[in-house]
C-alpha cells in the first residue's frame, strides 16, 4: 500500500481534530492553516472523512468539524481506508480469483503476508495514541540545550 497525499494529509486532519476532541468543532480554515494544507484541498479531505462517518460538520457561527467518536476508537487504518480504499500491495491479493495462478503462487502468499502486517500495524494505532506521540515529539523539539 502506497499512501498518497490524500491519506497522509487526511491523517494530519484527523490528528488535529483528535487533539481538540471534546472542545467543540474546529473550522476547516483553522485546520488548513495549522496543518499547512490548501483551503481547497481541506474540503476534499473533510468530504471523504465525512462520507466515511469519521467526522461530522456542525453548522452555525461556531461550527466546523469534529470527530464522530472518541479518538481511542478510531485507528490509523480507519482513516487510511476511508481516503485510500483497501489498497493491497498487489491486486491479486484482493482479487485472486482473476489470476489462474493464485492458488499455487508463492509470491502471492508474500504479498498477502505484507498486506496482513500493514493492516495489523495501522489497526493497532489509535488517533489518541498518535496524538500522544506527536505531543511527545513536539515537547522534545522545544527543549533547548546550552
Amino acid at each position: 500500500m502506497k499512501v498518497s497525499t490524500k491519506g497522509r494529509y487526511g491523517l494530519m486532519v484527523m490528528m488535529e481534530l483528535a487533539s481538540c476532541f471534546g472542545q467543540g468543532p474546529v473550522q476547516a480554515g483553522t485546520i488548513a492553516d495549522n496543518q499547512d494544507i490548501s483551503r481547497n484541498y481541506i474540503h476534499i479531505l473533510l468530504g471523504g472523512l465525512k462520507a466515511a462517518q469519521l467526522v461530522r460538520a456542525v453548522r452555525g457561527a461556531s461550527g466546523g468539524y469534529e470527530l464522530t467518536r472518541d479518538p481511542r476508537k478510531i485507528t490509523v487504518l480507519d482513516v487510511v481506508q476511508a481516503l485510500e480504499g483497501h489498497g493491497w500491495p498487489v491486486a491479486c491479493v484482493d482479487h485472486g480469483e482473476g489470476c489462474p495462478r493464485s492458488k499455487t503462487c508463492a509470491a502471492r502468499d508474500v504479498w498477502g503476508e505484507l498486506a496482513d502486517a500493514m493492516e495489523k500495524v495501522l489497526s493497532g494505532i489509535s488517533l489518541e495514541q498518535l496524538v500522544k506521540r506527536q505531543r511527545a515529539k513536539s515537547d522534545k523539539e522545544m527543549m533547548f540545550h546550552i
